[in-house]
């Protein structure tokens, strides 16, 4: 079984290329830190590789592409995301921009060059986000990039299921990483990167989906947060 993992260097990344290989996966770990990915390729050992790029570059996503046409994998975790915080016309357009070249065109690029190539068995996971149903003021170019990945993920599942290939959108909440910043949210609502990893592969030995919510908290928030005016679920996000 071979997967390719994009974003591997740190956090959830880290966690599912570590998991995986645990599991009897050859492991691609693809991240734009090379020290990091060379640390990460320490820890898990023989038998594993890394590819240097960055995504939200036009190199770094035909590299990655071509990475997946050497040869078939099993499995692609499109992992890699990145956020822009506070007020959306307060903050730079080219840092927003350069978020959905991230979390949107990547996503779909490396999901094509993959999906063209898949056997039957094979599995896409897209790391999306609660965020992706209940947008969070500060943050609205993650939150809309993220409905897209869900969205995306669906459509998705249904167009490949009769070829025997498998798709979701893994959907954490709050995750302690060194990216983003849990101080105003119950510790009871964090889950860790492991925990996140952990509960990904599970959804992919039992082909759940089309999208699977991290945590059984964040599933009841989520629902219930989906129940509420778009108007109160914004003010009490905010």
């Amino acid at each position: 079984m071979k997967a390719l993992v994009t974003g591997a260097s740190a956090g959830i990344g880290r966690a599912l290329a570590t998991t995986l290989a645990a599991a009897g996966y050859s492991v691609t770990a693809v991240a734009r830190r090379e020290d990091r990915l060379d640390g990460l390729l320490d820890a898990l050992g023989p038998g594993h590789d890394r590819l240097v790029a960055d995504l939200a570059t036009p190199e770094g996503l035909r590299a990655t592409a071509g990475r997946l046409a050497e040869a078939p994998y099993t499995l692609l975790v499109n992992n890699a995301g990145a956020a822009v915080h506070g007020g959306f016309a307060a903050t730079s357009l080219e840092d927003s921009l350069a978020v959905l070249d991230l979390n949107c065109r990547a996503v779909v690029t490396l999901a094509h060059a993959f999906l063209t190539r898949a056997r039957p068995g094979a599995t896409l996971l897209n790391v999306s986000s609660t965020l992706g149903f209940t947008p969070k003021p500060g943050l609205g170019v993650y939150s809309a990039s993220k409905a897209f990945v869900t969205s995306f993920s669906e459509t998705l599942w249904h167009e490949q299921k009769t070829r025997g290939v498998h798709v979701l959108a893994l959907c954490p909440g709050v995750t302690a990483t060194e990216s983003q910043h849990a101080e105003d949210v119950p510790s009871w609502l964090v889950q860790t990167p492991e925990e996140v990893a952990t509960r990904a592969l599970q959804a992919v030995r039992r082909r759940e989906g089309p999208t699977v919510v991290s945590g059984r908290r964040n599933a009841v928030l989520t629902a219930v947060t989906g129940l509420l005016p778009r108007k109160t679920a914004l003010s009490l996000l905010g």
